[in-house]
């Protein structure tokens, strides 16, 4: 498929940033996103409890529903450009470092390869680098419900397979970013930055339609900053309260994924999943609140 706008899928391991830095791309590229839908997965709290009970159920899980999300790529396509937080080949990643049953994992491969085939290659994948105590700090930081369990072993295994893959990569073009140093959320200029890279880096790649997305770029080094489309110059203020939205609509969305799953309501009260969601959803809330000066009272 040969596309007239730009598919830019953002990689890297868990915690990372990668879904958080799609959102915050967006209005910048004027794209429609594709964002993995990891709430709506039933197996996945369990996984992380017992991953070698659920790895298969979880892995096929993931795949049927990225392989959903892949085929609406082509009629995005038309229409403009495109920001997704993952790229289809993760999933085989996460399937051979989990599921450790030869007969499974050779079933995954089969059905893996038959979708595969199907699934449209983006323009330009961003891989975001962090060292473990950077993906440790963040994981911690956002104290997702299921994530508490997560073990330090495995998303050190999970950096090695990502870096593994990434060193030999020649699927599509590569851009590869350093994150430890960087705080796209609060600082404006890192975010800039990123923009520029990968503006500069699609620059590089044949698009037809790439002038209507972006103005023609100057021959500038790649790390110069590009103006953007925006009105007026974002305060510091700004990307803050902008940062506390962002974890406001991410509990809004684990509300949505618990209850797609559950009734709101059982035997024994509201379902754990829920009740953690919603009082994420409240802190950030009571957060945004206080940094707008906007009072939740009357």
């Amino acid at each position: 498929m040969t596309e007239q706008y730009p598919y830019i899928a953002i990689e890297g391991v868990i915690g990372v940033g990668k879904t958080t830095l799609a959102r915050m791309l967006q209005p910048r590229f004027n794209s429609s996103m594709i964002l993995e839908a990891f709430d709506e997965n039933p197996f996945l709290s369990d996984f992380y409890s017992d991953r070698a009970r659920y790895a298969f159920q979880t892995q096929l899980f993931f795949l049927l529903s990225r392989y959903r999300q892949q085929q609406t790529a082509a009629e995005r396509l038309r229409h403009g450009a495109l920001l997704s937080d993952y790229f289809f080949g993760k999933d085989r990643l996460f399937a051979h470092l989990n599921i450790t049953g030869e007969d499974e994992l050779a079933m995954y491969d089969r059905l893996y390869d038959a979708l595969s085939e199907k699934v449209p290659q983006p323009t330009l994948v961003v891989y975001l680098r962090a060292e473990l105590e950077t993906l440790m700090a963040r994981i911690a930081m956002r104290d997702r419900t299921y994530e508490r369990q997560m073990e330090r072993a495995y998303i050190a295994a999970l950096r090695q397979e990502y870096e593994t893959l990434f060193a030999t990569y020649t699927a599509t073009p590569l851009l590869i970013i350093d994150t430890d140093d960087l705080d796209f959320v609060r600082r404006p200029a890192d975010l800039d930055d990123i923009e520029s890279r990968i503006r500069a880096t699609l620059a590089g790649v044949r698009q037809p339609m790439l002038p209507e997305i972006i103005p023609p770029l100057p021959a500038r080094p790649a790390w110069t900053l590009i103006p953007t489309p925006t009105s007026e110059p974002r305060s510091e203020a700004n990307w803050q309260a902008l940062g506390d939205f962002l974890a406001l609509a991410e509990a809004v969305g684990r509300i949505g994924g618990a209850l797609s799953q559950q009734p709101p309501v059982g035997p024994e009260g509201a379902p754990e999943a829920i009740r953690a969601a919603l009082r994420d959803a409240a802190r950030a809330l009571d957060a945004l609140s206080q940094r707008t000066g906007v009072s939740l009272e009357g």
